[in-house]
């Protein structure tokens, strides 16, 4: 199972960033794998729609959750409509978002 997490930079050692449409990177981490890719969030730079934009490229990644800081309600509605789960997370490192998520002891968003 994949999920898509904020980051402000290319690894998992990275700030966890707390804005979903305008976040500089998705990291797309596999946990069944333990394997994980950085993507560039090419969104960053448009006038509107940068949350929906940014929520229909995770979901063509094929992940089941997205954790994030906060969401707008177009990108939340977008990722609910594609039946991914949204957790919030108040910052820290890719890694300890990871971690809070494999120990659900993140704000799951209904």
């Amino acid at each position: 199972m994949k999920i898509a997490i904020t980051s402000e930079g290319k690894n998992l050692d990275s700030k966890l960033d707390t804005r979903f449409g305008r976040c500089a990177y998705f990291i797309i981490f596999d946990l069944d794998t333990n394997s994980w890719e950085a993507i560039e969030n090419t969104n960053v730079q448009l006038t509107g729609g940068a949350g929906i934009q940014s929520a229909q490229s995770v979901i063509a990644k094929g992940v089941h959750a997205v954790v994030t800081g906060k969401i707008g309600h177009n990108a939340y509605t977008t990722l609910k409509t594609g039946g991914i789960e949204i957790y919030l997370s108040n910052g820290g490192t890719i890694k300890n978002g990871i971690d809070q998520y494999k120990a659900n002891a993140l704000e799951h968003m209904r």
